[in-house]
């Protein structure tokens, strides 16, 4: 059995009954759960149809994702998140970039990096060596003024620990900026990387090792093994190249507005929903949803 899901954005009202009711019929589904008025509604259905993505593809230009997978196991026991451009809206080494006046230089270079055009590691490498001198202080400065959190996060976290599952936040980013989110959001953990700082100063390196594509998909084996839950168990979030690895790992990996190249080889691809989407995906209702 298979439950195809279909989300629009939170306040567009743009998934309309009729709509719903005409795949479902077309797909030979069963009777139309609402998880939330006009905004998210699934059905159960046989097999997944020859028309998946032509009707993803038609869907889009309506302003609604759409997400077919196994009806079995939807409700995952963990959650694996991606922090830049997922759990918050910025890239932090962006912004850091602006605040030491080179940000179109840095931003250029995240962005090849992000689409799988340059490694990563060695991507890192060169944009933190471009904030060599700049004041630690100046992190503080950016969280405080320049971050900003996507919609939908606390409501997943919150929702997902209620019901028991584990949350952790494994970003390309740093230390300095997932400790924050982190706590701010209700994450029971996170890893990122170590900007190097001496006498107030960043030095311009990166204490090793890196945490990139492979550590981001160590980490999902490292804490399902500690927690005694399979890869299966877990929905993962992301939406650059170094998130590929985790995301095929996990029972559901999620493309959130991510990069054309990375959500080419995801098969839940958020284009117009927000963190929410990923409860929706899950069999979630917005009553359901924790109080945050």
């Amino acid at each position: 059995m298979f439950t195809t899901t279909l989300i629009s954005a939170p306040g567009k009202a743009v998934l309309d009954p009729a709509l719903v009711t005409a795949l479902m019929t077309a797909w030979g589904g069963a009777e139309a759960r609402w998880l939330a008025p006009d905004e998210a509604a699934e059905f159960d259905m046989p097999e997944v149809p020859d028309s998946r993505w032509t009707s993803w593809e038609e869907l889009q230009g309506l302003g609604v994702d759409l997400v077919v997978q196994p009806s079995a196991g939807r409700r995952k026991k963990m959650l694996l998140a991606d922090m830049d451009s997922t759990m918050i809206c910025q890239e932090c080494i962006d912004e850091l970039a602006d605040e030491a006046g080179i940000g179109p230089r840095v931003a250029e270079i995240t962005a090849r990096a992000m689409n799988g055009e340059l490694d990563f590691e060695g991507a890192l490498r060169e944009r933190v060596g471009l904030l060599e001198g700049l004041e630690a202080a100046v992190i503080e400065k950016v969280l405080a003024e320049r971050i900003t959190y996507m919609s939908g996060g606390r409501e997943l976290v919150a929702t997902m620990r209620a019901a028991g599952a584990y949350a952790a936040l494994v970003s390309g980013g740093f230390t300095a900026f997932t400790a924050k989110v982190a706590a701010e959001l209700g994450f029971d953990e996170n890893r990122a990387n170590t900007l190097d700082i001496v006498a107030g100063r960043l030095t311009g390196q990166v204490v090793e090792p890196i945490l990139g594509r492979a550590a981001k998909v160590a980490a999902l084996e490292e804490i399902t093994a500690r927690l005694g839950i399979a890869h299966e168990d877990v929905i993962a979030v992301g939406d650059g190249a170094n998130d590929l690895g985790m995301l095929a790992l996990a029972g559901a990996g999620v493309a959130l507005h991510a990069k054309p190249s990375v959500a080419a080889q995801c098969d839940i691809r958020i284009n117009h929903g927000d963190l929410t989407a990923l409860l929706y995906v899950q069999g979630y209702a917005r009553d359901e949803f924790a109080r945050v």
